[in-house]
């Protein structure tokens, strides 16, 4: 049974439902926190899932006892989408929809914003040919975050058209090939493509999840109308691959896609900058935060990839932020893994999928990584659990700024960082009190060798330790704080070694 519950707060913390936290509101099992009674003496085992029934329309675990109606019929939750409506057409039809995206973004780009690196023929992909691939100089932003974003709209042209998250990389990587040849005047980078088609499965998948989570073809009117428009919003990809298919108009008489729990959390509030590390000498911004947790990581399931992701969004605002309102995206998503039950104990344990981007006026950081990690959830008591996850992976591709490099072409500041890749630690842990309260720490480590820029190392660390307090209901206060750690090991530069610190105080809402 799909739901909305409540109770998370920060993409790299461990999330708790209740309220404020998973363990608070989950039907209780027989057994795991030996309650007394007739319920707990005649109450069956919940029913697990089963893989032979994985694709047929699964429902949720049931429990049985003499509290409960015994043969009430829970509503069907897709495991996947249905594979008669969701119907997969051929492999050159979602080729030539690929390549047709660049051509109408391309359209865009060169006769409505007239940008003169839209200004593209046979010059221009003979002289991208012959010169072959570089690293480009473009804005961070628009490396780590837009490029990312395009590579949705290539993902879900296939993904909406009977693909799974596998099949439909190689049209993220067609999508992004072509458009570095053929889409604009310079050079075809390294960069682009590595971010385009790795970044932007993830950001496709879970999009895609998302805007299903959103769409119900079984409704009409007003309510079908706000869905269509959210869920096109969300993915305009494929919204556009809807229209192509008539289902914007189709009226199935069931579910026909895939729905997961999705636990929705919104904060606003202030953002202080401070110079360096010292409390309250820096500028005052508006934040609004959105932090989105899809699926059950502690659900006795077959594990398929991308049924948990963990995505927080934090939005600033003000005269000193500049241009930079996309404080941070970061966020990771299961690939393959298993969920174990042992006593009062759930772990999830798999490899996983990273996206992290930091584009403060403090500082940037961009990654994109893989590897192995584990959440766990351990009771402490009906009401209260300790959650922490810990993961530890490989980075391919990242990059930072650095005060050795300042690009200027034509008067414009371009790219003020390096390119690198390394390693990357994740640890989180939120104590979750009793529907009162919530106590969390984060700390985020990244290890990384340049590649492109002044040669040498780095050590990255983030720090956020955060309280949050009920109110009342579904409203709490909250307030983080951020410590920022740099260490630059050059090998022809001194070695740099930079602080610097945040604070955030906040109303959060949880849906």
């Amino acid at each position: 049974m799909a739901f909305i519950g409540f109770g998370i707060v920060q993409v790299g913390e461990a999330a708790v439902s209740g309220p404020f936290g998973s363990g608070s509101d989950d039907p209780p099992r027989p057994g795991r926190h030996g309650s007394a009674g007739a319920a707990a003496l005649f109450s069956l085992p919940p029913f697990r899932t089963l893989t032979s029934g994985v694709d047929q329309g699964d429902r949720d675990p049931v429990v049985f006892s003499l509290q409960q109606q015994p043969f009430v019929e829970p509503p069907v939750r897709l495991r996947n989408d249905d594979p008669e409506y969701s119907r997969r057409i051929p492999l050159w039809s979602v080729g030539l929809r690929v390549i047709g995206t660049n051509a109408l973004i391309w359209a865009v780009d060169r006769y409505i914003f007239a940008y003169s690196w839209a200004r593209v023929g046979l010059k221009t992909w003979k002289k991208g040919i012959n010169l072959g691939w570089e690293w480009d100089t473009d804005r961070f932003g628009m490396n780590f975050f837009f490029h990312p974003y395009s590579g949705a709209s290539y993902f879900n042209t296939a993904r909406a058209n009977g693909y799974s998250y596998l099949e439909s990389l190689p049209f993220v990587f067609l999508g992004s090939l072509t458009w570095e040849y053929f889409g604009e005047t310079t050079r075809p980078a390294y960069n682009d493509i590595i971010n385009t088609t790795v970044s932007g499965a993830f950001f496709g998948e879970i999009l895609y999840r998302l805007s299903s989570s959103l769409l119900d073809d079984r409704t009409t009117g007003p309510e079908r109308f706000f869905r269509e428009f959210g869920a096109s919003v969300l993915s305009p990809g494929r919204f556009f691959n809807r229209l192509l298919q008539g289902k914007l108009a189709r009226h199935p008489p069931k579910e026909v896609y895939q729905k997961e729990p999705l636990n929705i959390a919104l904060a606003a509030g202030a953002h202080w900058f401070n110079k360096g590390t010292t409390f309250g000498t820096g500028s005052t911004s508006a934040l609004l935060n959105i932090h989105l947790e899809y699926g059950d990581p502690f659900e006795i399931r077959p594990r398929k990839t991308f049924d948990f992701f963990k995505v927080r969004i934090d939005v600033s605002y003000g005269k000193n932020v500049g241009h930079k309102y996309l404080d941070n995206v970061t966020g990771y998503g299961l690939l393959f893994g298993r969920t174990i039950h042992s006593g009062n104990l759930e772990m999830l344990i798999g490899a996983f999928q990273h996206y992290n981007y930091w584009d403060s006026k403090v500082f940037e950081i961009g990654t994109l990584g893989f590897g192995g990690g584990g959440l766990a959830k351990w009771r402490l008591s009906e009401n209260s659990n300790l959650q922490t996850a810990f993961h530890l992976g490989l980075v391919p591709l990242a990059a930072s700024n650095s005060p050795s490099i300042d690009i200027v072409e034509a008067g414009a500041h371009l790219r003020n960082y390096d390119y690198s890749g390394g390693w990357e630690l994740k640890f989180e842990s939120t104590l979750n009190l009793a529907n009162r309260g919530q106590l969390t720490a984060i700390y985020y480590l990244y290890g990384l060798q340049t590649y492109i820029g002044p040669d040498g190392s780095k050590i990255l660390g983030i720090f956020k330790p955060r309280i949050a307090v009920r109110l009342f209901k579904n409203l709490s206060l909250g307030a983080e704080y951020l410590s920022y750690q740099k260490h630059n090991y050059l090998r022809d530069s001194p070695d740099v070694h930079k602080s610097n610190s945040e604070q955030k105080l906040y109303l959060m809402l949880y849906y």
